[in-house]
């Protein structure tokens, strides 16, 4: 987007690995990098915002939340909460502040992550909604009787709610499960429970990845969309492609950054992470369809509301 205004763009990838062990040789080389032939540096993903330079603007995406939010979850801490960790965790905090204060301008991908900014660093910054690409493509068709979810088949994001939800609707409404994994674990649960409710007439699972031609016909035709992960960092851009295709958004009150999106009976619901609250908004789109096509036509114009466009990302990243 950025070369299309007319700007030269160098894209630079830096390999990381979020291992304790490693974490400090990393950062340490991030920071001998020497980027001073750039007018400016963009920093997105961490630990990117370690670089050096004068004009330096982060978009800062997300922590490395084993050491921030997520510490107190064995699930996700990954590494034992001992004198050692402890210390690199410290450390690491004090790293990223530092690093962080540097920046001519902190934008993040949503107040969740701006909040934890300030929380944690002691730092301001501006949200700034990141857009998918080529969002023209996104269009409505019809409303027929699928709630899709078309994401990533981990266990994070929920996919075992929606089909355990499935046994408690009293409509026909129908379940798509669209999605890569890196496990087979999960998916492979995913199946057996669908098997265990007797709900494989109604629950389709496509295990794999699905490309973007084949998203654009799901969210064309689709009743609705759910997307219900735990306490996410942004709204998920399945979310954003489904509000392009004029499609209402189910969603949990635990989900974190997609409750920036989604406004419960607008553009979608918001209900209790549970089987029996998301049958209930799963059955209400189904009975009544003229309600499903106005939050739909909501959910479009609630990207504008947010100015989720790239004509504002720019403006804003180049001002």
């Amino acid at each position: 987007m950025l070369e299309k205004e007319g700007h030269e763009v160098e894209r630079i990838y830096l390999p990381q690995v979020d291992v304790p062990d490693l974490l400090f040789q990393q950062m340490t080389a991030f920071r001998w990098i020497d980027l001073s032939a750039a007018d400016r540096v963009i920093c997105f993903r961490p630990q990117a915002h370690l670089i050096q330079h004068p004009h330096k603007i982060l978009w800062f995406i997300h922590h490395i939340r084993a050491f921030y939010d997520l510490w107190d979850n064995e699930l996700y801490r990954g590494c034992p909460d001992d004198e050692k960790h402890r210390a690199i965790r410290t450390a690491l905090h004090e790293a990223d502040t530092t690093a962080l204060r540097e920046a001519k301008q902190i934008f993040t991908n949503s107040r969740v992550v701006s909040d934890r900014l300030r929380q944690y660093n002691g730092v301001d910054s501006e949200v700034l909604y990141p857009p998918v690409f080529e969002s023209e493509q996104f269009h409505c068709r019809e409303y027929n009787d699928e709630i899709v979810c078309i994401c990533r088949l981990e266990h994070h994001k929920r996919q075992h709610l929606l089909v355990d939800a499935m046994e408690f609707t009293r409509s026909p409404v129908r379940l798509r499960l669209c999605g890569s994994s890196s496990s087979p674990a999960y998916p492979g649960e995913l199946e057996r429970r669908i098997a265990e409710l007797g709900v494989e007439d109604r629950v389709s699972l496509d295990y794999r990845w699905i490309t973007d031609e084949e998203k654009v016909e799901h969210f064309a035709d689709c009743l609705a969309t759910a997307y219900l992960p735990e306490d996410e960092d942004s709204y998920g851009y399945p979310s954003v492609e489904a509000s392009h295709a004029s499609k209402a958004i189910i969603t949990t009150t635990d989900s974190g950054g997609v409750l920036e999106l989604v406004q419960d009976g607008i553009n979608g619901f918001v209900v209790e992470p549970t089987a029996r609250s998301l049958a209930e908004a799963m059955d209400k789109l189904y009975l009544d369809r003229p309600l499903a096509r106005r939050m739909g036509a909501n959910a479009l114009e609630r990207l504008s509301e947010i100015n989720i466009s790239w004509a504002h990302v720019l403006k804003r990243l180049i001002a």
